[in-house]
């Protein structure tokens, strides 16, 4: 297993089907659950771990899934309601090590929880005209809203894995 992509790298089926977005949604609807019951009586050094030399700390991680997931989500949001918008990258290690990461990781499952609720209350309601809406990433080109929620769900899951990895070492 290569212990950064210890799921696999994100896999999107040529043709998304409605089956294929209720089941990343229920991954993203319990997934505040299942990282809470991972990280909620860990101690201060268990936050510290890590899954490889050089990666983020458990505590890093769980800060760095909230900022992404909302990232995505305003992604998301932008290509529902814009006309095939432009977004910026943003740079996730300049964001990993701004003030707010030194919060407990209670604060962003917290976070966490909301983002979801959105995230599956808008993906419940999405058409198959808005599953081919895009947006243009600076840096990885063209997605369709359909690709950004296989991420939405794959990026929690790719990133629960790494905190497992990390609290069995």
């Amino acid at each position: 297993m290569d212990v950064r992509y210890p799921i696999g790298k994100l896999q999107v089926p040529e043709k998304v089907t409605f089956e294929n977005i209720q089941e990343w949604l229920k991954q993203i609807e319990t997934y505040t659950i299942r990282l809470g019951e991972t990280v909620d009586s860990l101690s201060d050094e268990e936050l510290s771990k890590t899954y490889r030399d050089g990666s983020w700390t458990v505590r890093g991680l769980v800060h760095h899934i909230a900022d992404s997931q909302l990232n995505m989500y305003q992604r998301l949001k932008l290509a529902l309601t814009d006309d095939n918008p432009t977004v910026p990258a943003f740079d996730e290690e300049k964001w990993a090590i701004q003030p707010d990461t030194n919060l407990p990781v209670e604060c962003s499952i917290k976070m966490l929880e909301g983002i979801n609720k959105r995230i599956v209350s808008l993906g419940h309601s999405l058409t198959k005209e808005q599953l081919d809406r895009t947006f243009v990433h600076q840096i990885n080109g063209k997605i369709t809203v359909a690709t950004k929620v296989a991420k939405l769900a794959w990026h929690e899951e790719h990133h629960l894995a790494h905190i497992k990895i990390a609290l069995s070492k």
